[in-house]
């Protein structure tokens, strides 16, 4: 099946860019990724298409007071590949598993974010780090935290005449650890279940925050503290015991419990997802906390 017509036009500066976007029924495309196929189905059948790719401003990959703020129209391979990005080592560690490399190559980390897929990674890497949209129009700009950004499947909070300019990232701290996982019946399809994980260490005190995706509508993020330090008091604190993550297996189907809310289908009824969460997140919970641990032994030493 072929789109629907519409119209097209490529403008060459943010301002350009939300005066196209007050038109009733516009839409932007950087990487396409998500929206071409929506198109391709008939799915969508937007009045005009918005090509931001000329827009300099919105290539901006930059670090700003503590921050990672990532442009509209930055690659998710570029994210991969500029050493920049490494001090949000979170969305390195989900975008291996973004589709495919001609995928990353082509489609944008705010694009990704923007579509709002449940299933997607990278809205659940911003929702478990805290991250801040940038959302610009001819009112002006406003940001919104991760946490009320996403509404519903495939829904934010953006208004028709917003673009979501730029998403930013807090760089990682001494003492923070992160990990990541999925499942999915194939690399590159989207996940029956993940998670996103960062642990916080700092002078014997911890603490864990985990979100799960592709089992709601939403990126679901809940506090494990409690359960990992309950672990770690019956393992003891040194990162190197193998068995902590045995320990946090026995607190995780609580969480999976909590976490789990979709109504399944015909790929995965909700218990096995609940399973699936389980799981995931023993294994990257202690994987974040022994990451935490060194990284903050590595500060002490220097």
């Amino acid at each position: 099946m072929k789109a629907a017509p519409f119209a097209y036009v490529r403008p060459g500066t943010v301002a350009d860019v939300v005066a196209e976007l007050s038109q009733e029924g516009s839409k932007v495309i950087a990487g396409g990724q998500s929206l071409v196929p929506v198109l391709a189905m008939r799915l969508g059948r937007p009045a005009q298409l918005i090509d931001i790719n000329a827009v300099r401003d919105l290539n901006g990959l930059a670090l700003d007071r503590g921050a990672l703020r990532v442009g509209a129209t930055v690659r998710q391979r570029r994210m991969q590949r500029e050493q920049i990005a490494a001090g949000v080592p979170l969305v390195r560690l989900a975008l291996p598993w973004v589709g495919h490399r001609e995928v990353r190559s082509r489609g944008t980390v705010c694009g990704s974010i923007a579509h709002a897929d449940p299933s997607a990674e990278l809205p659940a890497v911003a929702a478990c780090l805290e991250a801040t949209m940038v959302l610009t129009s001819q009112r002006g700009t406003r940001q919104v935290s991760a946490a009320d950004f996403f509404t519903g499947a495939l829904s934010t909070v953006a208004e028709p005449d917003e673009l979501l300019s730029d998403v930013v990232f807090p760089v990682a701290k001494p003492g923070e650890g992160f990990g990541f996982g999925e499942f999915a019946r194939r690399h590159g399809d989207f996940a029956l279940a993940g998670v996103a994980v960062r642990v916080r260490t700092s002078e014997g005190s911890v603490d864990a925050r985990l979100t799960c995706f592709g089992v709601s509508d939403v990126p679901v993020t809940v506090d494990v503290s409690q359960q990992l330090r309950a672990a770690l008091e019956k393992t003891g604190s040194d990162p190197s015991r193998p068995d902590l993550q045995s320990a946090l297996a026995a607190h995780t189907p609580g969480v999976a419990a909590v976490a789990v809310n979709t109504g399944g289908d015909s790929h995965a009824s909700p218990g096995y997802r609940r399973r699936l969460i389980s799981v995931l997140a023993a294994r990257e919970v202690s994987r974040a906390y022994v990451s935490a641990r060194l990284s903050e032994s590595e500060e002490r030493s220097r």
